[in-house]
Formats: C-alpha cells, sequence, structure tokens
C-alpha cells in the first residue's frame, strides 16, 4: 500500500504533524519572509517589489497578452511590466495598439499593486504569510504612514490604505464613465475607459488605453478634471489623505507632515501653472493658437501632470527649452512621501528649504509652525536628493552614450524615468535594448530606492558611549 492510500481520509483524524510534514515548503518560506520582515523591512521590500516586477514581466511576455498573439520582446515586456509596477507610465510599444485586452488588464492590476508602494506590499505579504509583524516591520510601516507612535495599528492603516484607494478609484470611474458613454463608446468599452482612467491617474502612471492618448479630448474639462484631481489626490500621500478624512480642512489638527505637503505642493502647482503658461503662451508648435481659456486649461493640466502625473496634451519634443527644464526640475521635485507619485518628495524639498533658512538666519534649529524638525530627518533628506542626483546622473550618462540623442532630450527621459512620472520626447521607444534596460533599471531604483533609503536610514540612529571633538571644515 502506498503512502498516499495509507492516509486517512477522514479530516478529523489528520494529525498536525502531517500536516506540517507536507507543507515544509510553504513553512519554511514563511519563516524566511518572517525573518527578513523583522531583521531587515527595508530589503524585503526591494526583494517583494522585484518579486511582483519579475511576475507581471512573464505575464507580459506571453503571447496572450499581445494583440498579434505572439510573444513579446524580454525588453519590452519587462519594461512595461516596471513601468506598471512602478507607477511611471512611460511605454515602449503602444498601450492600446500592441497589447490584447489581456495584457491591458494585467498593467492595470500592476498599477494598482504598484500604487499601494513598496513597505505597504512588504508589509502585506509579511502580514498574510507569517500572520504577524515584529517591532521593527511595524516601525517601518507606520513610519512610511506617519503613525510611528501606534504600532499595533498597522493592520487596521493597511486595511485604510487600500480602501481608499478602491473608494477614491470608484468614485473617479463613477465621474468618467457616463461621459465615454456620452462620446459615443459602447457600454462596456466606456467602463472599461472609464475604470482605467481612473487607476491610472489616481495611481500617477499615465497609461492610457487609447492610442492617441487624451489629446481628443484637450478641451473636455468633464474628462481633464477628474484626471487631475486624482493625480493630485494620489501625489498627496495616503498619510495625508488619512489626516484629511480624520480632521477635514481644520489646520489646527493637521499634522507637521500634512502641512508641509500640502502648501509645498499647492505652491509647486500654482508656480509651475504660472511658469508653464509664460514660457509657452505664444508658441504655435502647441498653446499659441489657442484661446485664452484654453491656453489656462493647458497650463494647470500641464502643471498638475508635470510632478508624476504623466498625461500629456502637447508633443513634449515642441515645448521651448525652458519648458523642458521647467519640467525636469517639476519632476524632480514630485509629490508626497507614501503616495503614488515619485521624485524626491515635497517634504524632502521643504526641510532643505528650511534648513537653509535657519542657516541663514544662524538659527541653530529648524523650526516651522511651533515644531523643531530633528537632525536626524535633515540628514534624510540629503541623503535622498544626493541618491537621486547620483542615479539621474549616471543614468543620464549611459543614456547619452547608447543613443547619441541630445542632453535635453535624455535629460528629461531620465528624470521622468526616475520620478516615476511617465511624461516623453519618446526616446524610450526610439533606444537600443541596452538603453531600455537602463531605462528600466532607473525606474526600479526611483520607485524604490530612495523611499527604502529612508526607511533604512530612519532605523540606523543609535547611541554612542563617545563623542569626538567637534571641528568645522570650510564650506562653500
Amino acid at each position: 500500500m502506498t503512502q498516499s492510500q495509507s492516509r486517512p481520509r477522514n479530516p478529523a483524524s489528520w494529525h498536525p504533524a502531517q500536516e506540517r510534514e507536507g507543507l515544509w515548503i510553504l513553512t519554511r518560506l514563511r519563516d524566511f519572509i518572517d525573518d527578513i520582515a523583522n531583521t531587515s523591512p527595508a530589503r524585503l521590500a526591494l526583494t517583494v517589489f522585484a518579486a511582483v516586477c519579475l511576475v507581471f514581466t512573464f505575464i507580459l511576455s506571453l503571447p496572450v497578452s499581445s494583440a498579434s498573439g505572439t510573444a513579446t520582446p524580454l525588453h519590452q515586456a519587462m519594461f512595461t511590466a516596471v513601468s506598471a509596477v512602478c507607477v511611471t507610465g512611460l511605454t515602449v510599444v503602444s498601450t492600446a495598439v500592441h497589447w490584447s485586452f489581456f495584457g491591458q488588464l494585467v498593467i492595470l492590476i500592476g498599477v494598482f499593486i504598484g500604487g499601494l508602494g513598496t513597505l505597504t506590499l512588504a508589509s502585506l505579504l509579511a502580514l498574510m504569510v507569517s500572520k504577524r509583524l515584529g517591532v521593527r516591520g511595524k516601525i517601518i510601516a507606520a513610519e512610511s504612514m506617519n503613525n510611528a507612535g501606534r504600532l499595533g495599528e498597522v493592520g487596521t492603516l493597511l486595511r485604510i490604505v487600500i480602501t481608499t484607494s478602491v473608494v477614491i478609484e470608484g468614485i473617479l470611474a463613477l465621474v468618467l464613465i457616463p461621459r465615454f458613454l456620452v462620446l459615443g463608446e459602447p457600454f462596456w468599452q466606456a467602463v472599461w475607459h472609464g475604470i482605467f482612467y481612473a487607476i491610472s491617474s489616481f495611481n500617477n502612471a499615465g497609461f492610457t488605453p487609447h492610442s492617441d492618448g487624451i489629446v481628443p479630448y484637450e478641451t473636455d474639462l468633464w474628462i481633464l478634471v477628474p484626471l487631475m484631481l486624482g493625480v493630485f489626490l494620489g501625489s498627496l500621500g495616503f498619510p495625508v489623505v488619512m489626516v484629511l478624512q480624520q480632521n477635514g480642512l481644520n489646520w489646527k489638527k493637521w499634522n507637521l507632515h500634512t502641512k508641509l505637503t500640502i502648501q509645498v505642493s499647492f505652491i509647486l502647482l500654482v508656480a509651475g501653472t504660472v511658469l508653464w503658461a509664460v514660457m509657452e503662451w505664444d508658441n504655435l508648435r502647441t498653446i499659441g493658437t489657442m484661446d485664452m481659456g484654453d491656453k489656462v486649461t493647458h497650463s494647470l493640466f500641464a502643471s498638475v501632470m508635470m510632478r508624476s502625473g504623466g498625461f500629456n496634451l502637447v508633443d513634449q519634443n515642441q515645448m521651448e527649452s525652458t519648458t523642458m527644464l521647467l519640467t525636469d526640475a517639476l519632476m524632480f521635485a514630485g509629490g508626497g512621501s507614501a503616495s503614488t507619485a515619485g521624485g524626491i518628495k515635497v517634504t524632502t524639498i521643504a526641510v532643505m528649504f528650511l534648513a537653509i533658512v535657519a542657516e541663514a538666519r544662524g538659527d541653530r534649529d529648524v523650526k516651522v509652525y511651533g515644531r523643531t524638525i530633528p537632525e536626524g530627518s535633515m540628514r534624510v533628506a540629503i541623503s535622498v536628493i544626493v541618491a537621486g542626483a547620483t542615479l539621474v546622473s549616471v543614468s543620464a550618462f549611459l543614456l547619452l552614450h547608447i543613443s547619441g540623442a541630445s542632453l535635453d532630450r535624455v535629460l528629461f527621459e531620465t528624470i521622468s524615468a526616475f520620478a516615476t512620472v511617465g511624461l516623453s520626447t519618446n526616446l524610450s521607444a526610439e533606444v537600443a535594448p541596452e538603453g531600455v534596460y537602463v531605462l528600466t533599471a532607473l525606474m526600479f531604483a526611483g520607485r524604490v530606492g530612495t523611499v527604502t533609503l529612508a526607511a533604512a536610514l530612519a532605523l540606523r540612529q543609535r547611541s554612542q558611549l563617545y563623542h569626538y571633538p567637534e571641528e568645522r571644515p570650510i564650506i562653500g
């Protein structure tokens, strides 16, 4: 009699030891993930995101994912998968033409999963597999939501993040679907397009199911306004959205992170709108021939999308050189921390600006809104900025060598990839496969690198029993 035949068929007589013996692989996997989650949550975040990208690369490379029914080359499948999971929106093939409905659905699922964030995904995996998070894992997850004081509520916070995403995307879809129906699209196609744009906008992804993008709707406020609202809300970040849910517009009850994020976001929004309008107002290749209302709409839309949205109404190659430089700066700035946006984050900019002001005034402490910003936060901000600038510089150097394109196009595409924006001069589609892999690595590093670095550094502060004498070098 074989071993399988000798096992009792009655579930009540099944011994736990036999079950553990049959599931030893899952047990080891659980122990492995549990160990990483408790010893190095940042490494778990990197591992989870890399694994998700590889899974989506494999699926998109299958013949069923392409409209032609043929396998997609590895560099194209990997680039699209990473672009989706890292909520970037850069493409090397047309989303509407190359991919089948199944392929587009896979891309949309990747966008939704990636929009939750690296630390959220890592925490969810640890909770699902090992049923618990260690203290270090809880600190990482809680700090990513700006709620480090209540470690016992991490599970609740993660549920709120997912629920918030679904609710906001559902509302956006319900607003967009009727408009596509009015424009003459069949019911199910309108539903699909409404859901696609809702998820793509809130997650700041910039993917579009139309071959010509949203250019045909450049004067349709019923479509443009929901897209702008979705991108802006997504760029604020889940911690800010949760504070707004709890306290509404009561400024006094907002924490410092929420105040800085919203204030700097609006400053960049207004400044971007005005500067973009001034630079492109008379440009006949973009908005020069439009009336004043459409020019203002285009300027506001461009300002919202430049910091991570990725949707565009004008050809980026036709913009003035000054406008491209402005776009580079705003893309590098990005959106809020723990958001679906990329870049170095607006709070990083705020902390560094406040530090410069304090140094200029001779203040020992960096203060704002009755609070003192810890010195450790400033060190993390410096690390994030330097790491981001280094990644962009090295990648731009490699792309210049590989593509031979002009510096302004290469720098634009590089920053767009690092900041997970998705605006493009079409260099991604033109560059050789080696350049595609460089941009793929940059998108991945831009999405998980600086965030994970900040999270890792946050737990590396340690007390010392001695202190060396201070000596100040000449700076500047």
